[in-house]
């Protein structure tokens, strides 16, 4: 028998956070329910309570991340279950990634399909993020950013420091156990839609996917992403070279701006390379 904590990050979701509690309760699945209330100043917490689950406040709102963080520290599990408190992710779906997970997994993330995205821009968003990191990984990624994962403890503990505080812890861990050389696995799932108010900002949201793509990009492998960049402005600085050469027979400023810039890009990338090898070096 597998020993799962289940730990739900929480922020004002009083709407739910009861039925969610039962339903993981009722599964039979978990050792323990444990509810990371982030200073919510709505009755999540209490009612996490009255329904069976272990509650740790945060004083003041310190972001998903900062739950998720607190939530594996506290998880006296093997294995953790990470799933959200809004009334999206179904106990039906929990043997699913069990199961996955007896196949020598060391994550296995719950893949929603199309329906199950909040908009049609998530649902483009989240589709690039998936695109894009399955190529730089080579590895095929179905859902980047589902927060309905089964993980081992002692692997998740690895990368708590690499975790940001805010969103886009999903996307962290994914590519930092792939990068690591962990068994990621993907099972379908179908999501409901959210109790309550979404906590996602649209103009927030927008400059943190931007940033989930650098994250991709520098979590795994930098220079399969520096390298085109640089040989694209290299490519660039030599045709201009070639049309300025042959109309007026002269070497420009621009071209050798180009040049340079693709050298600089090529070096930021094997520096970066570097550094994400020591992150994750062997500790022993």
């Amino acid at each position: 028998m597998m020993k799962i904590s289940a730990v739900i990050p929480a922020k004002n979701e009083s709407a739910s956070i009861g039925r969610v509690v039962e339903g993981l309760i009722v599964s039979g699945h978990f050792i323990e329910v444990v509810v990371v209330d982030d200073g919510s100043t709505d009755d999540t917490g209490r009612l996490a309570t009255e329904a069976g689950a272990r509650v740790v406040r945060h004083p003041f709102s310190l972001g998903n991340g900062a739950a998720i963080k607190r939530g594996a520290r506290e998880a006296q599990g093997e294995w953790v279950l990470f799933m959200d408190a809004d009334g999206q992710h179904q106990a039906a779906d929990i043997q699913r990634l069990i199961d996955a997970a007896a196949t020598d997994a060391d994550m296995v993330v719950g893949a929603r399909d199309a329906k199950g995205q909040a908009s049609i821009w998530r649902r483009l968003a989240n589709g690039f993020y998936n695109w894009f990191a399955s190529k730089v990984t080579e590895y095929p990624i179905d859902d980047l950013t589902s927060g309905f994962r089964l993980v081992k403890r002692e692997r998740f503990a690895e990368f708590l420091h690499l975790l940001p505080n805010g969103f886009s812890y999903p996307t962290t861990s994914t590519m930092a156990f792939l990068r690591s050389g962990y068994v990621v696995r993907f099972v379908p799932i179908t999501v409901l839609k959210r109790e309550g108010k979404s906590h996602i900002s649209p103009l927030k949201d927008g400059f943190r996917f931007v940033i989930i793509i650098f994250k991709i990009a520098t979590l795994f492998a930098p220079l399969k992403v520096f390298i085109p960049i640089a040989i694209f402005h290299f490519m660039l600085g030599l045709g201009r070279y070639a049309y300025t050469y042959m109309t007026d027979g002269t070497f420009t400023n621009m071209s050798a701006l180009l040049m340079v810039t693709s050298v600089q890009i090529f070096l930021i990338g094997l520096v970066s390379e570097q550094i994400t090898s020591l992150i994750y070096r062997d500790k022993g």
